[in-house]
């Protein structure tokens, strides 16, 4: 299994054909729902390799390939760039205006790739069934809900574990788990409070709903500090307050846009209802004459690892990269809607993060203090992982976290 091992010949012979497939993914990047010359290439890799591979959510992909009886698993990436204009310099830069791959999809998506045609290639190691899944949409949330709702549940054998991955602005070579929460959950909340329009120089006629908005933003502070016990972790951010046009006119409503992060479902009840009750209280104070209104949009799940299959991944990973390389990585603030898959099924995942700063510009920035000044983190427009060694180590990854459920050991 010579793939799993890095400085191997079977290693440099898939990068031959990585490196390319991933330079073109990088150059040609498409938005959510949108990646369709991401997906039909993806489908056609799949079916020269032996796949049968289906369709879901327009262009979600999915390649099934089975050996025999024995365990299914799933392996899944996404495939969406973001509306980022690119600042690397790269010479495989975007070259679609306004479109950038800044998180890293692109690699995702070829990592899998390599994983899924070793797997076809090596039969011999492992037995049951492989699914490779190719996720859209996955930075505005809705990729993985349109496969679902497209019939991916029953148009597919069930699995048996999941499994993803996330390259992140940490040392390439380098591999992250943890058992339960990895990434949090994430609630976008758009709120509408109403007042009562009049001329600027007469606020007695009006309910102020500048007023109101900024009662409430000092008020919400107080959520994370007073209403949750300390060492529990929540984040709540106004992003975006936005009324009225004119200096010489209020306005009869305003729009607050908040967003929340969270590693706990039950807290997540919790500060929703805080939200919600001191939008309430604030506009009866204030004597709003109507209720306001509350929309939530961009919601991501809570990403969970079962702990005996992170454990079981993590012994793979031991093995293939060697101790050093494999880390517990603290729960990250990031969210994803990649569990919403899992959770359909019913079965457990396992979700691990991968470097991707060149160990030496990584290792300078910790002695300095200068991480956050001098890594780009994910979603900047200079975002750009160090191909070598990141691509191969996650395509490895892949591989060696499906061999330790299908073949029972790597």
């Amino acid at each position: 299994m010579e793939i799993l091992r890095s400085g191997t010949d079977g290693i440099e012979r898939e990068l031959s054909w990585q490196i390319p497939l991933y330079e073109q993914f990088h150059r040609h990047p498409e938005l959510g729902l949108a990646e369709h010359q991401t997906s039909a290439a993806v489908a056609a890799k799949l079916a020269g390799w032996g796949f049968d591979v289906r369709h879901f959510g327009g262009t979600g992909v999915v390649g099934v390939l089975t050996k025999g009886a024995g365990p299914c698993v799933l392996g899944r990436a996404d495939m969406d760039a973001l509306p980022v204009t690119e600042a690397t310099g790269a010479p495989y830069a975007s070259t679609n205006p306004g479109v950038m791959h800044a998180c890293g999809h692109d690699m995702h998506v070829v990592a899998l790739l390599g994983a899924a045609k070793y797997l076809a290639e090596h039969l011999d190691p492992w037995q049951g069934t492989y699914i490779a899944l190719f996720q859209p949409a996955e930075e505005t949330a809705a990729g993985s809900q349109v496969m679902l709702d497209d019939g991916l549940a029953a148009g597919i054998p069930r699995p048996d574990v999941a499994l993803a991955q996330h390259v992140m602005p940490t040392e390439a070579g380098t591999i992250g788990t943890t058992p339960g929460p990895v990434l949090s959950a994430g609630d976008s909340i758009r709120i509408t409070v109403h007042g009562r329009g009049a001329h600027g120089s007469m606020p007695h006629k009006s309910v102020d709903p500048v007023v109101l908005a900024a009662s409430i933003v000092l008020r919400l502070q107080t959520v994370v500090s007073r209403e949750t016990t300390p060492g529990e972790f929540a984040v709540l951010t106004v992003g975006s307050v936005n009324a009225g046009a004119t200096a010489i006119i209020i306005p009869d409503r305003a729009e607050l846009l908040l967003n929340l992060r969270t590693y706990d479902v039950a807290l997540r009840s919790q500060v929703i209802a805080a939200i919600e009750r001191i939008v309430r209280g604030e506009s009866a104070a204030a004597d709003s004459p109507q209720e306001p209104e509350f929309e939530y949009y961009d919601q991501y799940p809570l990403t969970s690892n079962d702990p005996e299959a992170n454990a079981r991944v993590t012994a793979a990973f031991t093995g293939t990269f060697g101790a050093d390389a494999v880390y517990r990585t603290a729960p990250q603030t990031a969210s994803e809607d990649f569990s919403r898959i899992p959770d359909a099924f019913g079965i457990p995942y396992v979700y691990w993060v991968v470097g991707s700063v060149p160990p030496e510009t990584y290792r300078r920035a910790v002695a300095n203090g200068t991480l956050d000044a001098d890594i780009p983190a994910n979603h900047s427009p200079s975002f750009l992982p160090a191909v070598d060694p990141t691509l191969g180590v996650a395509t490895r990854a892949q591989a060696a976290a499906a061999l330790a459920f299908l073949a029972g050991t790597v």
